[in-house]
């Protein structure tokens, strides 16, 4: 479904997402080039080589980005949340495969639109670098997580980053916790993680016994104890880069 994006004031991203240095004339042209775009869970947004003329900044949802290998598997490579950019400026095709996981609101602009701005806008320019260079810090990061960090470290890291990035401006933690909406199924969790999936199972299991964590559903998980879920990833190595917005 694509219809035209409402005003840049009403965005719930607004001052997350790389349009937040962009002055008032400056956005009003780049909303007139913007439109929504609405994908369920599970359909492919973009695919390897294809040629794609737009960009997008992530409303809603979450962005899974994998890459195939030439025997037909997949790795998961990436996850965008709100406020994190999509597409590939001045190169013709996107070489990741972009699917939604769970539901997701798109808002679209031209790529020549957007390669203008980064062109006539040094700030503009500016926060764009600064993203990319984040979502390096942010792969490095999670190469560290999948060399040296054990079973428990990863899936509890895992579930940190989702409560960190999903989380709203401005919003507080329940008297009984903070609901997390998993993105991914317990298989696509062990493939990102580079884990069995019954070894991630078992990591969710001792994780609720240790009170860190209640398992609601399959894909809802209440944080108990934030304490202790961070207590479970290990201690501080830098991963915290793994919460900025991404820009893939």
């Amino acid at each position: 479904m694509v219809a035209r994006s409402k005003s840049c004031a009403a965005c719930a991203v607004r001052f997350i997402a790389l349009c937040r240095v962009l002055d008032l004339q400056q956005l009003a042209h780049l909303n007139r080039h913007s439109y929504g775009r609405w994908y369920p869970a599970g359909r492919m947004i973009a695919g390897v080589a294809a040629c794609e003329n737009w960009c997008a900044t992530v409303l809603e949802g979450v962005v899974k980005l994998s890459k195939i290998l030439p025997d037909g598997r997949q790795q998961i490579v990436a996850l965008l949340f709100p406020g994190d950019f999509l597409g590939r400026p001045f190169q013709a095709e996107f070489p990741y495969t972009a699917e939604a996981a769970p539901y997701v609101h798109l808002c679209c602009y031209s790529r020549t639109s957007f390669e203008g701005l980064l062109r006539d806008h040094p700030k503009f320019k500016q926060a764009f670098l600064e993203r990319t260079l984040d979502s390096v810090d942010v792969a490095r990061d999670w190469m560290l997580l999948l060399g040296r960090k054990t079973a428990r470290e990863k899936v509890a890291t895992l579930l940190l980053t989702i409560m960190a990035r999903s989380a709203k401006p401005g919003s507080e933690r329940g008297n009984v916790g903070t609901e997390l909406v998993l993105p991914l199924t317990r298989t696509e969790m062990a493939d990102y993680l580079g884990l069995r999936l019954e070894t991630v199972s078992r990591q969710l299991r001792q994780l609720e016994a240790s009170g860190a964590i209640r398992r609601r559903d399959v894909r809802r998980i209440l944080v108990l104890a934030e304490e202790k879920l961070a207590a479970a990833a290990g201690p501080p190595d830098g991963s915290e880069s793994l919460q900025p917005s991404g820009s893939l």
